[in-house]
């Protein structure tokens, strides 16, 4: 018997059927237990619905939009006891689609009316229909034939259904962003309005206010230029590299900005040294000097060797030996007794150290057991203590009131007093005014001065030509920034070689030696 392709489908679906609901019966290994377990999970989540239904019909003022189709039937069924002292049984057998759904009416009441409808008026929910007005009574006009253009205004005049659906048919307000309406140190801000507020109440004007009233105003009469063209050849160029001073601008902006010049100190427009930067040689230093001249010029340069002479003889003198300290026969013998002749005199000294501490410790026992006071020897001395002072405050006021008659002699005093002040102050002005002329030490080195470039009366050229150089221009130059102050003393490095130097013959050297 042949069968076609329906049959064939048929049969299958047939099959199917038939194994599904033996599994569905139980004869399927595992049916029954998840069978059990669903329905366990239907009645638990059925149980928790109808106490929150009951929570949620209880709350006054609350219109539920969606209707409650399975009231009667959640109702009607019986209820299950779970024990629900154990955490794993709360998510296990509680159900909270009833809340979901009365959170779900709130969320759609918020949507559609931008609230609860218990909390509405009734204006808003209800008006009077009073029906269509009426209209005058037209004349039907003929019918025209549509026109293109027309129908694509009306066309193009309706939104779109995109753009409908995209349309924002929410009345629920966007959540308010509380980062935008945070301020750092808000508390802080607060407060210092708080205290300004307070000021003002008082009078009192905050002293950033002040500086900005007291801001000098800058006059500016002066009219701007009008502009020149570009091809006037003769026209003033900007340098935008230049730096030119700001003196028009307000110097509250300069200083805010930050633009404004650094003042220079007075320190640095002062010179170093009050001499000049070449120093004129003395009409004696010429090639053809006149005879005082040369011979002021030679007395000058004697004075300073002599200073120098003096100077080396002081330190000879000082580093000289002295002939009373030279060793004699006499002296020696004296060094070699006197360790012999010396432990005599330590055997008496020690004896007469030793009756000495004796008699002190009698007089110290002594004084100690006298040092104990009575009341009375106390009191004495307290009234004679106070007497004292007494006596001194009384001779301190009696000198104050013989001050009286005496102000002539302490005015004079203290004009005595200025006028020595003014004559050191004059003093010390005068020396300042002469260190100024003076090399100051800048260093651990002292200024050495030049020796004087002279020449003595048999050394003197009659003209240019036999004359003979002294002296170097760049040694002058450096001694001239040592004596003005802009450089400081120095002295030639010394050159110490650490290794010693090794000589080695090479090996071509050694070949042709």
């Amino acid at each position: 018997m042949i069968k076609t392709t329906e049959e064939y489908k048929n049969h299958g679906m047939k099959a199917f059927t038939a194994a599904t609901r033996q599994s569905s019966r139980g004869r399927h290994p595992g049916a029954a237990a998840l069978n059990k377990r669903r329905r366990r999970e239907r009645q638990s989540s059925n149980m928790a619905a109808r106490r929150l239904r009951r929570v949620v019909a209880s709350q006054p003022g609350f219109i539920n939009l969606k209707s409650s189709s399975g009231s009667a039937d959640s109702l009607s069924s019986r209820r299950k006891r779970v024990n629900k002292n154990k955490k794993k049984n709360w998510n296990k057998h509680s159900d909270i689609n009833d809340v979901e759904e009365f959170l779900d009416d709130v969320r759609l009441q918020e949507r559609t009316t931008g609230g609860l409808l218990s909390e509405k008026a009734d204006d808003s929910l209800f008006f009077v229909d009073v029906g269509q007005p009426k209209k005058a009574e037209q004349k039907p006009e003929p019918k025209a034939e549509p026109v293109e253009g027309k129908k694509r205004k009306n066309r193009a005049s309706r939104p779109l259904r995109i753009d409908l659906i995209l349309q924002h048919d929410s009345l629920v307000p966007p959540p308010k962003d509380v980062l935008a309406y945070q301020q750092p140190n808000a508390k802080k801000l607060r407060r210092i309005a708080q205290k300004a507020e307070q000021l003002a109440a008082k009078g009192v004007v905050p002293r950033r206010q002040k500086q900005l009233l007291n801001r000098r105003t800058v006059v500016r009469t002066a009219k701007k230029a009008a502009t020149e063209t570009n091809n006037n050849p003769d026209r003033e160029y900007y340098n935008i590299w230049g730096q030119e001073t700001k003196d028009s601008a307000d110097p509250w902006y300069l200083q805010q900005t930050g633009k404004k010049l650094v003042k220079r100190p007075e320190k640095l427009n002062e010179k170093p040294s009050m001499l000049p930067a070449v120093e004129v040689m003395a009409p004696g230093g010429s090639y053809n000097p006149d005879f005082f001249s040369h011979q002021s010029l030679l007395q000058e340069a004697h004075e300073v060797e002599v200073k120098k002479q003096k100077e080396e003889d002081k330190i000879e003198r000082q580093l000289a030996v002295n002939k009373e300290d030279t060793a004699t026969e006499e002296t020696t013998l004296q060094e070699q007794v006197e360790g012999l002749v010396e432990e005599e005199k330590e055997e008496e000294e020690e004896e007469t150290a030793a009756n000495e501490e004796e008699s002190e410790d009698v007089a110290v026992g002594a004084i100690a057991l006298a040092e104990k006071k009575t009341e009375r020897q106390r009191k004495r001395e307290k009234a004679e203590k106070i007497k004292e002072q007494r006596r001194l405050a009384g001779r301190r006021q009696t000198d104050q009131r013989q001050q009286l008659f005496q102000l002539r002699s302490i005015k004079a005093s203290i004009k005595q007093q200025e006028e020595t002040t003014e004559a050191r102050h004059k003093q010390r002005k005068a020396k300042q005014e002469a260190e100024k002329a003076q090399p100051r030490r800048l260093g651990r080195l002292k200024f050495q001065a030049p020796d004087l470039e002279v020449q003595l009366s048999d050394e003197l050229a009659g003209s240019l030509r036999r004359l003979k150089p002294e002296g170097s221009v760049l040694k002058d130059r450096f001694k001239s920034l040592q004596k003005r102050n802009l450089i400081e003393p120095r002295e030639r490095a010394k050159f110490k070689r650490r290794h010693k130097v090794k000589y080695v013959e090479k090996r071509a050297f050694r070949e042709i030696t």
